[in-house]
C-alpha cells in the first residue's frame, strides 16, 4: 500500500498499521514530507511537535510489534487547532498577547486523542481567538486554500481544514463556535462536524463564546470523521456543561442509506443568498436523495432571518467577557507601564488584533448599563425563536438540508476591509450553533474554478446518529474523489 499520506484516509492507514503493511513511523515521515513540501505556500501549521510526534509513532509500532493495539487511533497523525491547550507545546489562538505560552496540561480532547494512540503532528493556524471567517486574522499570518493558494481556507479552523485537504495530516481537530469547522471544511473539500454541544468537553479549549464553542473532528471521509468522534465524545468532569448521558452511537447507521429518512430543506438558507453553482450543487443532491428513497419536503425556518443578527451579539458579548483574563498579568505578552492600568492599556492594545478588538467593544457596548436589554437580551430572545422553530422542524424531519457556505472559497483580501461581507459567510451555519444541535459539511462536488461546494447537514441536539447517516448517504451519492494538485503532486 502507497504511504502518500494523500492516498490515505484514517480507516485505511489504520488496517494497514495493523496489517504491518505501513509503520507509524514511516507514516509520520510520509506526513512531515508533505507538510515540508507544502508549508511554504500554505502555511497551516504554527508549531511542529517533532520529538512528541516521533515518540508517539515509536510507541505505537513496540504496540504493534507487541502484538497489542494500543487504540482505535494508534499510529494515526492528526493536528490540533491551536486554542486547544497541549501540555509543553505553544499555544498561541493565533494572537501575539500568548505568543510564547506552552500550557502545564492537555485539554481533555487532546488527552483523549493521546489515549486512542494519535500521534500528534502539531498546531494549526486559525483566525485569533476563532474570530473569523477566513484565516486571515492571524497574528502569524493567513494560511492559504490547497485547492487556489490565491483563496482563503474559510475559518477559524482555517489550518485544521488545510492541512487534511493538503494531505499534511490525516486528521485534525478545530473549534465551531459559528460555522468554524463546517465552513472550512466546505471551502477545502473535507468533512467537518460540530457535534450537540456538551458531546465534546471545552476544558481545555480557550473560551471564545462559552454558549456557542464545540469541538470537532476534520476529515477526508464521513467514517473518519465518525471514528475521530468516538474518541472524542464523552462526559468530562472538568466541564461543567458536559452532557452526562451515553455518546450517541454512530457507527451502525453508516450504511443504512437513506432510504426512510425524512429530510427537511431549509428555506431560508436555500434560496436566492448563495451562488448559482453553489445553489445547483445543493439541489443536485437533493434529487439524488430523493431519487434514493429520502422523503424530502421544505421546510421555513422564519426566526432564521435573525440569527445572523443575534449571533454577533451574544458571541462578542461573551467574548468580551473571555477575553477579559488577557491582562499581561498571569499569562503571554506583557507590555511596560508606569501604573498596572497603562502596562494592561498597552498590552491588550498591541497584543489584540483589529477583529478581536472590534469584537471585545461590541461585547462590551451590549452588556452595558442601559443598552443590555436593548441588544444582548434582546438577541437571547430571537435564539429562543431559533431554537423553538429548530424543534418544530425536527417534529417533521428527521434531519435538515442546507449549503455549507453560500459561496465557494473567496480571494486572500478580499473580504477584509468588509466586515459585513466576511461575517455573512456564516450566514448558514450560525443557527446550529444557536440551537446547540449538531451539523455536518460533506463535499458534493466543484465549481467551474475547480473549488470545492460543501453540503451541510443538521440534526436536533444528540441526533448524531441520524447525522451520519445522511452524511454518509450524501458522501456516496456526490462520489467526491477530487483532491487539490497540492495533496497530489509529488512528494520530495
Amino acid at each position: 500500500m502507497s504511504g502518500d499520506p494523500a492516498d490515505l484516509s484514517i480507516a485505511r492507514a489504520g488496517a494497514a498499521l495493523r496489517s504491518g503493511e505501513l509503520t507509524a513511523a514511516g507514516l509520520l515521515d510520509a506526513v512531515r514530507r508533505r507538510a515540508a513540501a507544502t508549508e511554504a505556500r500554505l502555511h497551516a501549521y504554527l508549531t511542529l511537535d517533532g520529538a512528541g510526534a516521533e515518540q508517539a509513532a515509536a510507541e505505537a509500532d513496540a504496540a504493534f510489534a507487541a502484538g497489542r493495539d494500543p487504540g482505535p487511533l494508534a499510529g494515526i497523525p492528526l493536528a490540533i487547532k491551536d486554542n486547544l491547550v497541549t501540555r509543553g507545546v505553544e499555544t498561541t489562538c493565533g494572537s501575539r498577547i500568548l505568543a510564547g505560552y506552552r500550557p502545564p496540561y492537555d485539554a481533555t480532547v487532546v488527552a483523549r486523542l493521546r489515549q486512542a494512540g494519535a500521534v500528534l503532528v502539531g498546531k494549526t493556524n486559525m483566525d485569533e481567538f476563532a474570530m473569523g471567517s477566513s484565516t486571515e486574522n492571524s497574528a502569524y499570518g493567513p494560511t492559504r486554500n490547497p485547492w487556489d493558494t490565491e483563496r482563503v481556507p474559510g475559518g477559524s479552523s482555517g489550518g485544521s481544514a488545510a492541512v487534511v485537504a493538503a494531505g499534511s495530516a490525516l486528521g485534525s481537530l478545530g473549534s465551531d463556535t459559528g460555522g468554524s469547522i463546517r465552513q472550512p471544511a466546505a471551502l477545502c473539500g473535507v468533512v467537518g462536524l460540530k457535534p450537540t454541544y456538551g458531546l465534546v468537553s471545552r476544558y481545555g479549549l480557550v473560551a471564545f463564546a462559552s454558549s456557542l464553542d464545540q469541538v470537532g473532528p476534520f476529515a477526508r471521509t464521513v467514517e473518519d470523521a465518525a471514528t475521530l468522534f468516538e474518541a472524542i465524545a464523552g462526559h468530562d468532569p472538568s466541564d461543567a456543561t458536559s452532557y452526562r448521558g451515553p455518546v450517541p452511537e454512530v457507527r451502525s447507521g453508516l450504511a443504512a442509506g437513506p432510504e426512510g429518512l425524512r429530510v427537511g430543506v431549509i428555506k431560508e438558507l436555500a434560496g436566492e443568498g448563495s451562488e448559482p453553482v453553489v445553489l445547483a450543487a445543493f439541489r443536485r443532491t437533493v434529487q439524488r436523495l430523493e431519487e434514493a428513497g429520502a422523503s424530502v419536503r421544505e421546510l421555513s425556518l422564519p426566526s432564521l432571518a435573525h440569527a445572523l443578527d443575534a449571533y454577533y451579539l451574544i458571541a462578542p458579548a461573551e467574548c468580551s467577557a473571555n477575553l477579559a483574563r488577557f491582562d499581561g498579568v498571569r499569562y503571554g505578552l506583557r507590555l511596560p507601564g508606569d501604573t498596572v492600568e497603562q502596562m494592561m492599556a498597552a498590552t491588550r492594545r498591541d497584543g489584540f488584533g483589529p477583529e478581536v478588538t472590534r469584537r471585545i467593544l461590541l461585547g462590551t457596548y451590549a452588556l452595558s448599563a442601559g443598552y443590555y436589554e436593548a441588544f444582548y437580551g434582546q438577541a437571547q430572545k430571537v435564539r429562543t425563536l431559533v431554537i423553538r422553530d429548530f424543534a418544530a422542524a425536527y417534529r417533521e424531519a428527521d434531519v435538515l438540508v442546507s449549503p455549507t457556505s453560500p459561496t465557494t472559497a473567496f480571494r486572500i483580501g478580499e473580504r477584509v476591509d468588509d466586515p459585513l461581507s466576511m461575517y455573512l459567510a456564516d450566514v448558514c451555519t450560525i443557527p446550529c450553533n444557536l440551537d446547540g444541535g449538531p451539523g455536518i459539511s460533506v463535499p458534493v462536488g466543484l465549481d467551474p474554478a475547480g473549488l470545492p461546494i460543501g453540503f451541510q447537514v443538521l440534526a436536533p441536539a444528540l441526533g448524531e446518529a441520524a447525522l451520519f447517516r445522511a452524511a454518509r448517504a450524501v458522501e456516496v451519492l456526490a462520489d467526491f474523489t477530487a483532491r487539490p494538485a497540492l495533496a497530489t503532486s509529488e512528494v520530495a
